[in-house]
């Protein structure tokens, strides 16, 4: 029997398995109240691409950092990113002590794919199962209508040679099925099907407006819906039909997309807007339980992600954890506790997170990242970046 190096006094504490953010963009700190209420495709095109082109590997490096202050501080021990100079943003989540899906963000209509590709066997090379496998290095196609036909067949053959996971958005407007319609005949889901994309684990973030018969399409393969609720809401993407994903027992799992289309890493906040905006969606107060959000924030999350054995306080899983203050006013009276983690925390609640059994915040304190000098970081990098 192993002895305890420590003995937490669990009085007055809640543990959870640690939260699992399924889909964010952690480099896009920058852009929290940057750019809002705009329509999906303008809001890219015409504001955060174009910015997003003066970022350097360092800017991406303090704001990812930042995100990741966020994402502890709200209970969150895994993460999957999707952005660009993942080299910077790996060697921010080895030093934060919590782990990470980092998936290259890829497009090829800026001519640059095979390059693209190049790097992401090299990421993958430097950095898969580093910080005891704590880092995992995934190929990410951006949407179908920033990657070529055969660019995507491209990423799906590199995925089968690394781990045979692929994260990519996928049916996140109702313009991008009107255009896939268009242009390839088929809706999203349909089109990458035919290219082969879904014979990989796949991390499908959004899946908004994703159609019955795709339902039945995937209900059966290694596809995993990321619900993102506050940013489908904020962009008026539209809503992720839960409860019928769940009845057709699809794993799915939960995240909080990026700060620049959420303006918040606060997956909580995700949890409890995710779970009501489905019962008015429904007509039914019955519909997304709260058991259910809160499996999507841990071991479906954990699943949606291909990590195995974690999501559950369990003899042989990763010790990865989140303790909650039960002396906060939003678990008095103690009634219902699963409840009251989707419908009443908040962030503020979180006392203690670990990962791999190592503290990495305590009493409301990072452990590892210095989060005043991040910020101050943040601020200066961020005035250089609008002077470019």
């Amino acid at each position: 029997q192993i002895k305890p190096s420590e003995v937490i006094d669990g009085n007055f504490l809640l543990m959870t398995p640690g939260f699992v953010n399924g889909h964010t963009h952690l480099g896009m700190s920058y852009f929290r109240n940057y750019a809002d209420d705009l329509k999906l495709m303008d809001w890219l095109e015409n504001e955060i691409w174009p910015i997003e082109n003066k970022l350097t590997a360092d800017d991406i490096y303090w704001s990812s950092l930042l995100s990741i202050c966020e994402n502890i501080k709200s209970g969150v021990t895994n993460f999957c990113d999707m952005y660009y100079e993942m080299d910077r943003v790996c060697d921010a989540t080895i030093i934060s002590g919590i782990r990470g899906t980092l998936t290259r963000g890829l497009t090829d209509n800026d001519g640059k794919g095979k390059e693209k590709l190049k790097s992401v066997r090299e990421l993958y090379n430097n950095y898969h199962n580093k910080a005891n496998g704590r880092i995992k290095v995934v190929p990410a196609p951006h949407a179908i209508y920033t990657c070529s036909e055969n660019f995507l067949r491209e990423i799906s053959d590199l995925s089968k040679d690394l781990d045979g996971i692929i994260n990519i958005h996928l049916s996140e407007t109702k313009g991008e099925v009107e255009n896939s319609l268009k242009e390839h005949g088929m809706t999203p889901i349909s089109y990458v099907n035919s290219l082969g994309l879904l014979d990989n684990h796949v991390i499908a973030a959004h899946c908004v407006h994703i159609t019955d018969e795709e339902i039945a399409l995937v209900k059966d393969k290694n596809f995993y819906p990321i619900y993102n609720p506050t940013s489908n809401l904020k962009l008026a993407s539209g809503f992720t039909p839960v409860e019928k994903l769940l009845k057709n027992n699809i794993i799915m799992g939960i995240g909080t997309d990026g700060d620049s289309s959420n303006n918040s890493q606060n997956l909580l906040q995700d949890m409890h807007i995710g779970a009501i905006v489905n019962k008015a969606r429904e007509m039914d107060e019955q519909a997304v339980k709260a058991i259910e959000i809160l499996k999507m924030a841990t071991i479906n999350g954990q699943k949606a992600l291909g990590i195995s054995k974690a999501g559950l306080i369990k003899e042989d899983y990763l010790a990865d954890l989140t303790i909650f203050n039960l002396k906060s006013s939003n678990f008095t009276p103690k009634n219902n506790l699963i409840n009251a983690l989707v419908y009443s925390a908040t962030a503020e609640d979180v006392r203690d997170v670990l990962c791999d059994g190592k503290f990495v915040m305590r009493n409301r304190e990072l452990v590892n990242l210095d989060e005043e000098r991040i910020k101050f970081e943040v601020n200066r990098h961020f005035e250089e970046l609008v002077k470019r």
